[in-house]
């Protein structure tokens, strides 16, 4: 029985990752003496991947700590750390050359390995998402059957860079059989904002701006790939995540696909350039994102808000980030009462929980206990926030 008077809160967008010790031990054995040689060589990049704040990211017990005491009490896992062979972080790391493929294959499945470990700590609690490449269809298959068949709930897209032309764009029809073995299997499928997709930038000291500023656009693009390509068309019962990547962007997006296929519906064209029968598609866009496509809100703002009302609160999965230095976190609680201000209890409940339930099959009735815990109350949530706290969270600075 739900509690009536607490939240569940599960963040649909968190971050883990193991040490580079523990992914030595669930490395093939072949690849050590390899990663060995390449981790005297490693230089840790990120301020959350260095001091004791790193152990956020491995260690169970303090997660768990962390959260409750915010309010959280289930989380769905993304990658944060440098796997093996990695040049940077899982999620902004650029895709592998063909030469690069074979070690950072066996990278990724280390950690896919120490992931669904450490998913098993918790089971209740955690949603971990399968790392795979596009290179080989194969090979991401079977990586997508293992790690559902060892407990993850997720698959993990990568993005597609235009400089990277040995690997196809996601509309390529070269993908179906990842979206066939997803949608058989009910394994969602999820697209996160970061650099997989990014083409490579100069060494120029505005290059870093330059990466904040195009990083979303360049993972916007998977929802009119998979769209306007057919893929839920040919495929109904696949469902696609875009996460980290905002929320406000997403109505102007649906509108101006929505136009592009009336066009393309009444005169067989865009504008002067002749199209192929096969991609006019007999939905509207914005129907297939009704059906197939969920918004993972990392760290809302009250702006998102009037997107998510606009595109329906069904849709939306809110998320606080942890560990990252941009998350709500320790201030999720106060970040909610800013961003959902005015919002129903029934209307929170769904954004907050109901829809990470049925997406990634968070059990809400074992959750329960855990909520009339730790969950923030409906009534500290219902009080508008009056004085920001110190955190540097987007979900604080924006309107």
């Amino acid at each position: 029985m739900h509690s009536t008077d607490r939240y569940t809160v599960i963040s649909a967008d968190c971050h883990a990752g193991g040490s580079h010790a523990q992914y030595r031990e669930y490395l093939d054995p072949d690849w050590r003496d390899e990663f060995d040689a390449w981790r005297a060589r490693y230089s840790n990049p990120f301020r959350d991947l260095q001091g004791d704040g790193r152990t956020r990211n491995w260690d169970g017990a303090r997660r768990i700590a962390d959260q409750e005491s915010e309010g959280v009490v289930a989380e769905v896992i993304f990658p944060n750390t440098v796997p093996p062979f990695f040049p940077t972080g899982s999620v902004i790391a650029p895709a592998p050359s063909p030469s690069e493929y074979p070690a950072r294959l066996a990278g990724i499945r280390a950690h896919n390995r120490w992931l669904a470990d450490f998913c098993a700590e918790a089971p209740q609690r955690r949603a971990g998402q399968t790392q795979i490449f596009l290179q080989d269809v194969d090979d991401a298959v079977g990586d997508i059957v293992w790690g559902q068949e060892h407990g993850l709930r997720g698959v993990l897209l990568p993005g597609v860079s235009p400089d990277t032309p040995w690997i196809e764009p996601l509309f390529s029809r070269r993908y179906d059989p990842i979206w066939q073995v997803c949608q058989e299997r009910g394994i969602p499928v999820s697209h996160h904002a970061g650099g997989t997709g990014v083409p490579k930038l100069p060494k120029e000291p505005a290059s870093v701006v330059m990466f904040a500023m195009e990083a979303g656009f360049w993972a916007n693009r998977a929802l009119w790939h998979l769209t306007m390509s057919g893929v839920f068309e040919r495929f109904p019962g696949l469902t696609l995540l875009l996460t980290d990547q905002g929320t406000s962007w997403v109505p102007g997006a649906l509108e101006q696909m929505d136009q592009l296929h009336a066009g393309m519906r009444r005169n067989g064209r865009i504008g002067e350039l002749g199209i192929d029968d096969s991609v006019v598609l007999p939905r509207k866009p914005s129907e297939y994102f009704q059906r197939n496509v969920f918004i993972g809100a990392a760290f809302p703002s009250p702006i998102d808000t009037r997107a998510m009302m606009r595109l329906g609160i069904d849709r939306i999965m809110w998320g606080s980030d942890y560990p990252h230095m941009e998350a709500t976190s320790p201030h999720s609680k106060e970040s909610l009462r800013r961003t959902f201000e005015g919002w129903q209890p029934d209307e929170l409940r769904v954004v907050l929980a109901e829809n990470a339930a049925k997406v990634y099959g968070f059990d809400l009735d074992a959750l329960a206990p855990l909520a009339a815990r730790s969950g923030p109350t409906v009534a500290e949530l219902a009080i508008p926030l009056d004085e920001l706290p110190d955190n540097q969270s987007p979900a604080f600075s924006r309107p």
